[in-house]
């Protein structure tokens, strides 16, 4: 008897301590949180498009924390007042960055204006881990399409490629190239970041449309599951059993490589926006392993503490001055949507897709607790 209560004890001791310790990493993000939400205060008028959509992936994220927060102690609890105050702060600057878009980039703005809504992203129920026996035994050594084509295939599904446009639109070298294997960097996240709009605009929309050169054929499906099939019109023998979720599960075990190759070979400046940027659209997929506590701890050190940004370069804050005088002449001038370097020298992408990658970590450590969200095998 001795023995079985000693051993309760120690059992009961190490769960103590790992719940102190991963309150002590929450507490870290809703810090870096926090600062990352004075930064938005400050800077909404100047974020580009992407900036804002990180904030708002962010946003939903804290919604469901709070949604679904474990509030049995009063350390917990206090946790997510702060979360809530969050959400609050976030709400507000909302409102001013989103007219500011609509003002500064109209076209961009009218083209992924339903990306600017916290309702869109869905935030993971359950979870999986990616798989390194579908790693590429080689990829390409450049991208295999650029932003422009991406945009395009992104505003199909969308169905903001025109004025009141059909959503969900897949033409076949959308499918192609949104289905290629071997691609490196952010081809890849892109494609990844394809298969994840479509499983959101499932939840909105309603009719589902495959072009081919010779027919277009149109299929309706409950408002729920608005793009069902990305894949539908794919004749290629080899892919004959391919899910969206095959897809989904072959470019994230292949985004945990790329990650990890670049831990390897140490993080850089370069490397830092796609590594992280792998990390925020894996985890919204729901694959946890990416996950890692080294990886969060090398985006909590990444962040400003002055201004609260994150990949702030000061060495080129007087030439960015420069650039942002000449929009100001220019106010309609195309802003690049993917990055923009504001005048503090913080830059909007890589700070984008920090917080967002942050509140994944935070939803990933408030259900890792139930065993029924814990990653499937």
């Amino acid at each position: 008897m001795r023995a079985a209560r000693l051993q309760l004890a120690a059992v009961l001791t190490l769960f103590a301590a790992v719940c102190g310790a991963q309150a002590e990493v929450i507490d870290d993000i809703l810090r870096s949180l926090s600062k990352g939400a004075s930064f938005l205060e400050r800077q909404h008028e100047h974020i580009n498009l992407d900036g804002v959509v990180g904030f708002i992936m962010l946003q939903a994220e804290l919604k469901e924390a709070v949604r679904t927060w474990p509030h049995s102690d009063p350390v917990s609890w206090a946790q997510r007042t702060t979360a809530v105050a969050l959400v609050k702060r976030l709400d507000q600057s909302f409102e001013k960055a989103v007219a500011a878009l609509q003002q500064n980039d109209p076209k961009y703005y009218q083209e992924f204006e339903p990306l600017l809504s916290w309702r869109f992203w869905l935030v993971p129920q359950e979870w999986s881990s990616t798989d390194s026996s579908l790693v590429y035994p080689s990829t390409t050594t450049t991208e295999c399409y650029d932003e422009q084509l991406s945009d395009k295939c992104l505003t199909l599904l969308l169905g903001t490629w025109k004025m009141n446009g059909t959503p969900c639109i897949v033409t076949k070298p959308c499918r192609d190239t949104m289905t290629r294997f071997g691609c490196p960097h952010y081809s890849l996240s892109h494609q990844m970041l394809y298969f994840l709009i479509g499983k959101m605009v499932r939840r909105n929309k309603r009719n589902c449309i495959f072009v081919t050169s010779t027919s277009l054929t149109v299929f309706l499906f409950p408002s729920q599951k608005g793009c069902s099939n990305l894949l539908k019109g794919d004749t290629r023998a080899s892919r004959a059993n391919m899910t969206e979720r095959s897809y989904e599960k072959i470019f994230c075990s292949n985004m945990m490589k790329t990650n990890q190759d670049i831990m390897k070979d140490g993080l850089t400046q370069q490397t830092v926006d796609i590594f992280i940027e792998n990390i925020l659209i894996c985890g919204l997929a729901g694959f946890s392993d990416l996950y890692k506590a080294d990886w969060l701890q090398h985006i909590l050190r990444l962040q400003d503490e002055e201004v609260g940004c994150f990949g702030r370069d000061r060495s080129i804050i007087s030439q960015i001055i420069g650039d942002e005088l000449l929009e100001q002449l220019q106010p309609h001038r195309r802003v690049k949507r993917r990055e923009k370097i504001l005048p503090d020298g913080c830059s909007s992408h890589i700070t984008a897709v920090a917080v967002s990658a942050l509140g994944g970590y935070l939803n990933y450590y408030l259900t890792e607790q139930d065993i029924t969200k814990r990653p499937l095998s």
